[in-house]
């Protein structure tokens, strides 16, 4: 999957962020990831569970199926900004949002988590 691809799959569960994907000057899957990771962010605050949930399993098949642009883009963007998108959480919620994210993406962080400043 490439980042056009991305960008359809994304539209599915949201479907109002397309146009604001498609809008961007230099589409990227940096760029895509980025948008959606901010509409994540925003769901992770309003506590907006449902649609939260689906977002992050289109994201962990985003990451599965994507090239190595949008496999990159989503290690460095959505899994690097994950803790600060969390720390206002409860402990319970924020171990209900980590549920619900890929193993592999766990290990992921895991290892970022662990190998900062080293």
């Amino acid at each position: 999957m490439n980042y056009l691809k991305a960008i359809q799959e994304i539209s599915e569960v949201i479907p109002c962020i397309e146009e604001e994907l498609e809008e961007n000057k230099t589409p990227s899957s940096y760029s895509v990831i980025h948008t959606f990771n901010d509409h994540i962010k925003k769901m992770i605050r309003q506590n907006d569970r449902n649609l939260l949930f689906k977002c992050l399993k289109k994201m962990n098949n985003i990451y599965r199926d994507g090239d190595i642009m949008l496999k990159y883009a989503v290690e460095c963007t959505f899994i690097y900004s994950l803790d600060n998108s969390t720390a206002f959480c409860s402990e319970e919620y924020r171990k209900v949002i980590f549920s619900h994210i890929s193993q592999e993406l766990q290990k992921i962080h895991s290892r970022q988590i662990y190998s900062h400043g080293t």
